[in-house]
């Protein structure tokens, strides 16, 4: 008979957690710097009346709502599981980092919009001296911030502090291009390459929000992550027990910081009932302990069968139907599969 049975003394629901101000310290800089660079932004475009700069600005309006955004999530995704919510509220991250995408590709209909208008119609770019270093400045404080976002989300598991660092990054690119184009309108005074350049940003802007929205979609439909189910194997196969025959439908989903994992550990169909909840409550406790306690294990506990001989790493086992197949190596897609047929 199959046992099944989650171990929620392992589970760590209560709201702390170290690396949460790290998380909410970040989000503020960011809306706070994202301000002072749009006021920043805005004021060039006054100096200049460039449809790049404009550009420019008015992505860094996006940085400044999907900040605010972010923040609110990072803060609620922080909240433990109750009642109404017993996975915790983490998957509130994707939705954020979905906005923010959506958001970025709106501002490029603004942003295609002021470059047709001033590709068509051209018309002298004043003070473009102070524009162009007021603009870089701007910049270089933007690459600084969003590496800083990016450095952070990955030390603290957010996806919406990577989110933000890339689109922050997005907007380093756009300013550059709209720098070096200005330059050269400065140098040769093609007016046209001002409205030009405004449309190829829009262009790059619409590309960076359809990835930040198809990574945020895959992430909600809780699409397969190769590269923690990679992990997950290592590190079962490193603490792989005797009494471990085997493992299928190994699955793993992330919400925030949180990795969501249940699997089928195959055991020794002549131990005891307490025998094999312990055996899957050392499985549960090595895994959590892997992930700081940002984790949630469910093990389905399945009797061995005698076409699972092969792979059993068992000694003396009196049960024994055929011989043990040494070359028999757990890897992803084996503990991923849904049956439980041996290799031979």
């Amino acid at each position: 008979m199959n046992q099944s049975k989650p171990n929620p003394t392992l589970f760590r629901t209560d709201d702390t957690d170290d690396l949460q101000p790290l998380r909410m310290k970040a989000m503020r800089i960011s809306v706070l710097v994202s301000i002072l660079l749009l006021g920043a932004k805005f004021f060039t475009y006054w100096l200049t009346h460039s449809s790049a700069i404009l550009s420019d600005a008015l992505e860094s309006i996006i940085n400044v709502v999907a900040g605010i955004f972010a923040a609110i999530s990072v803060w609620v995704a922080a909240k433990p599981p109750d009642p109404e919510h017993p996975y915790g509220h983490g998957k509130i991250e994707y939705f954020s980092a979905g906005f923010e995408g959506a958001l970025i590709m709106a501002a490029a209909i603004g942003i295609f919009y002021s470059g047709l208008i001033h590709l068509i119609s051209p018309h002298p770019l004043e003070v473009l001296e102070k524009g162009i270093a007021l603009l870089f400045g701007a910049t270089l404080i933007n690459l600084l911030l969003g590496l800083y976002l990016i450095r952070t989300g990955r030390r603290t598991d957010s996806i919406v502090l990577i989110a933000d660092g890339k689109h922050i990054l997005t907007d380093v690119y756009s300013s550059v291009a709209v720098v070096v184009g200005l330059l050269l309108v400065y140098l040769t005074g093609w007016l046209q390459l001002d409205g030009a350049i405004a449309c190829l940003v829009g262009i790059n802007i619409v590309i960076s929000g359809g990835k930040l929205v198809y990574q945020s979609f895959t992430r909600l439909m809780h699409a397969s992550d190769p590269e923690l189910l990679e992990k997950l194997t290592r590190l079962l196969s490193k603490h792989r027990r005797p009494d471990w025959v085997d493992i299928h439908q190994l699955r793993a989903w992330r919400a925030g910081a949180m990795v969501h994992i249940d699997l089928h550990l195959v055991l020794p169909e002549s131990l005891t009932l307490e025998k094999a909840h312990s055996e899957a409550n050392i499985l549960e406790k090595v895994v959590i302990e892997e992930f700081n306690g940002k984790a949630s294990v469910l093990v389905h506990m399945d009797p061995c069968k005698p076409d699972e001989c092969p792979v059993c790493r068992r000694q003396n086992c009196d049960q024994r139907h055929g011989a043990q197949n040494d070359s028999a190596n757990w890897n992803k897609d084996w503990l991923v599969r849904a049956s439980t047929v041996a290799r031979r």
